[in-house]
């Protein structure tokens, strides 16, 4: 009895010590580059959006800056969250997931919200939900439980079909409301998500061709014979980054804006009040699709150089966990998340300096809009899960 009452302080003292190392390790683990990127990237874009919503609001100069600060504290907040979660747990309720990605985008066309044609929010009074940005993690997330869960036969095309008929649903649901790009990002995550699952190369050229022959059928084989998959403006929309000339006042309208927008921006730029193609609302959508091309005529080539550096930093340090994950599933999730965003930073830029079609794609972490801002850091917790269990 003596000696157990000895001992008891001694493992009363050891206790808190091991409770204190495992802290430690814990925050040591995380891939602090990673975080410091991501937050250069939001107080980046929340400056830039500053300066250029400043004239958008009449006499709310800061509505924009403020509303788009709110939900990235609110995507900080499930950041944390979600890197306390085993990233193991996704796998185990990917059909949990599948469902309530389905769930939410079904919902949107019964309850959703129209705005300018389009029926993609769900109205909740103080926010405007946006359920297909959510399933782009979601969609990461069954992808790679699903291709791990059947890792034994990857190579079968049993399984490139279910995962294609898995990414095929949401993309449809997407597709119709209508919103070309996100359902284009819904065909890049599943891409990716085979690519790091490890499916035969074959298969992985068979999909792309039949992309390529879809697209060009729906652009143009498919008008050209009478059959009218999207609408004349859709089409356009898509196309007219081929001749931007051909129509300037029309379907290029947008494009050419931004084009002379990102080449006023000079070296340094021209400022906010000198940012006429912004200030006097010639450049469209300059908050949301065309954010980049704003930035630029505002801030020049050297504020755009600096953008671009983060979201070089931000993918080099995602490449990173997918090389350390700890298993095949942590590194498809890792894989289709990362190229998810760099697909959709790829074709927001290239759309604004007119190599790529309009498609609505949103810039990571910058474009205004606060589903997309949650989910993007979302996203980053869940790199950080993967992070901390690494090999």
């Amino acid at each position: 009895m003596a000696d157990y009452a000895a001992s008891a302080p001694t493992r009363a003292r050891r206790y808190p010590r091991a409770d204190t190392a495992r802290a430690v390790s814990f925050v040591r683990r995380l891939d602090w580059i990673m975080l410091a990127a991501v937050g250069a990237l939001v107080a980046f874009g929340l400056w830039a959006i500053d300066g250029i919503t400043r004239q958008d609001v009449a006499g709310n100069p800061d509505y924009y800056v403020v509303r788009q600060g709110t939900f990235a504290v609110v995507g900080a907040l499930g950041l944390v969250g979600v890197l306390l979660i085993d990233p193991s747990l996704y796998r185990r309720y990917r059909k949990a997931i599948y469902g309530l990605m389905i769930g939410t985008l079904f919902v949107v066309t019964v309850v959703g919200t129209e705005v300018r044609g389009s029926t993609r929010w769900i109205d909740l009074g103080f926010f405007q939900f946006q359920p297909s940005e959510f399933g782009k993690l979601l969609l990461a997330l069954f992808l790679a439980g699903l291709l791990a869960e059947r890792g034994k036969r990857i190579t079968e095309s049993r399984t490139t079909l279910l995962a294609i008929g898995g990414a095929v649903l949401p993309m449809v649901f997407v597709f119709f409301q209508p919103d070309i790009g996100t359902a284009l990002v819904y065909g890049a995550i599943l891409l990716a998500a085979l690519f790091f699952a490890g499916t035969r190369w074959r298969d992985l050229a068979v999909i792309a061709a039949v992309a390529a022959v879809v697209g060009t059928f729906v652009l143009w084989a498919g008008p050209a014979i009478g059959v009218q998959v999207l609408e004349d403006y859709q089409r356009d929309r898509l196309t007219a980054f081929t001749d931007p000339s051909k129509n300037p006042q029309g379907a290029a309208y947008n494009i050419n804006q931004s084009i002379t927008a990102v080449g006023s921006g000079g070296l340094d730029g021209r400022g906010v009040s000198g940012a006429t193609q912004t200030r006097l609302d010639y450049l469209p959508e300059h908050e949301t699709d065309f954010v980049f091309a704003a930035l630029s005529e505002q801030r020049g080539f050297f504020g755009a150089s600096i953008l671009l550096s983060l979201y070089l930093l931000l993918i080099w340090r995602g490449i990173r966990v997918i090389a350390t994950a700890r298993d095949a599933f942590a590194a498809t999730v890792a894989g289709a998340i990362v190229f998810g965003l760099l697909f959709q930073t790829f074709v927001n830029i290239g759309m604004t300096i007119g190599i790529a079609p309009i498609t609505g794609i949103p810039l990571p972490f910058v474009s205004v809009g606060g589903s997309a801002m949650v989910t993007n850091l979302m996203a980053v917790g869940v790199f950080q899960a993967i992070a901390l269990r690494r090999r």
